[in-house]
């Protein structure tokens, strides 16, 4: 599943697609049918990307990713405005190692209607190019570092004439009170 530029916004109903970005933030579309562009400012709104999520677990959190796939291969996902209880007992199924005391109903909700939005595009059953995020193997060797010694800098010719003149200028000063 490629859910590489596909972003949460926080105060926004649903998912949005990053298009572009530009100085000040991103321009984002929304993933339902009426398609609208929304302008996100980096210092006002959150954004959070989807592939990069993770739900609190027992002992390691637990990546969307790897909860959207598990929800894939299930056969019946409730509806997102079922009870608490319903909604609980299938997330069980899905992520047993959750933990159930800092993952709320409401988040559980959220996580259904994002699977319910994202099921049906053809980006779901994308595979991720792994190459482009795939670590180097070999790394280039490192260079000795030459540290030359910077002479000093001489004082410029006007600023030693100024700091010269600078006494002089006093004791006039001083012989004219």
């Amino acid at each position: 599943m490629n859910l590489q530029a596909i972003v949460a916004v926080s105060g926004k109903p649903g998912l949005w697609k990053a298009l572009v970005q530009n100085k000040t933030g991103f321009i984002l579309e929304s993933l339902d049918a009426q398609k609208t562009k929304l302008v996100a400012n980096l210092s006002t709104a959150k954004m959070a990307a989807l592939d990069e999520i993770t739900v609190f677990g027992e002992d390691d959190d637990i990546k969307l990713t790897d909860i959207l796939e598990r929800m894939k291969s299930a056969s019946n996902v409730p509806d997102a405005k079922a009870d608490g209880n319903t909604l609980r007992k299938y997330f069980r199924e899905v992520a047993p190692d959750h933990d159930e005391e800092k993952v709320y109903s409401s988040d559980i909700k959220k996580i259904i209607t994002w699977f319910n939005i994202l099921k049906d595009l053809p980006l779901f059953n994308e595979e991720v190019n792994t190459a482009a995020t795939a670590p180097v193997a070999e790394e280039a060797p490192v260079a000795e570092e030459v540290v030359a010694e910077t002479p000093k800098k001489a004082k410029a010719p006007k600023a030693e004439a100024a700091a010269e003149e600078a006494p002089k200028a006093k004791k006039a000063a001083a012989k004219k009170a």
